[in-house]
């Protein structure tokens, strides 16, 4: 009996051992791609671009713009009519989590593996959104009920995304799907077939995995805890 009680320390040190690299692999696959402190790991589709790290909030003097401090671990688009951003992680199918600000009247978008867009825009008050409002499929499907906050007040998005399926020879066997996503804690869609890219994506090209690109050439907006969970 005291033998075993001077071997099970060393016995539970060799377990540990054997489910550290387990479990370390399995946090490697949550993408975190945005650091909170600089742009590594991201590119810009075009050279001017007003990306940058910080804190953002309404401007007090504009309400259609954003006041930046350098300050803080918020992706922001500070201007209008800049780049769109995208980042070199990519994903298959995924649970994406985020943030998402905008000023009074602003646009965005995420581009779901760089090519598909959910909505981002200032719909507060739009009693009955459409294709172009926050939370639609941009063009090809409004969202269901969904809970809009305030221009300046962030919201919450979980976008469960299954990736198309390609044969060996790369030819289309299956197309894009949303199981669900929720805007503000409410589903908004369920269950949506993606039969193709939106327009004013990363190329255009459907794949197997891709990028999160989030538009940056219309208006300013923030984008923050950006979390990226693969689905089995």
């Amino acid at each position: 009996m005291r033998r075993l009680i001077r071997l099970l320390p060393a016995a539970l040190a060799c377990a540990a051992l054997l489910l550290t690299p387990a479990l370390a692999a399995g946090a490697e696959k949550v993408l975190k791609p945005f650091n909170g402190k600089n742009l590594d790991g991201w590119k810009t589709k075009g050279q001017k671009h007003f990306w940058t790290v910080g804190t953002a909030a309404l401007d007090p003097g504009n309400p259609k713009e954003l006041a930046v401090k350098t300050e803080g671990h918020e992706l922001v688009n500070a201007k209008a009519h800049g780049s769109d951003i995208y980042s070199e992680a990519t994903h298959g199918d995924a649970v994406i989590r985020l943030e998402v600000m905008v000023p009074q009247g602003s646009n965005s978008g995420i581009y779901v593996h760089g090519e598909y867009e959910i909505q981002v825009l200032d719909s507060w008050g739009h009693d009955k959104p459409g294709g172009g409002d926050m939370g639609a499929v941009y063009g090809a499907a409004p969202p269901k009920d969904p809970v809009y906050k305030k221009p300046g007040e962030w919201s919450t998005y979980e976008i469960h995304f299954r990736a198309p399926r390609f044969d060996a020879a790369g030819k289309k066997t299956a197309n894009a799907r949303l199981e669900k996503v929720v805007l503000n804690g409410k589903v908004i869609h369920a269950d949506l077939e993606l039969k193709g890219p939106t327009p004013g994506g990363v190329n255009g090209k459907e794949k197997a995995e891709g990028p999160i690109m989030f538009q940056g050439n219309h208006g300013p907006v923030a984008y923050r805890n950006i979390v990226i969970t693969p689905m089995k």
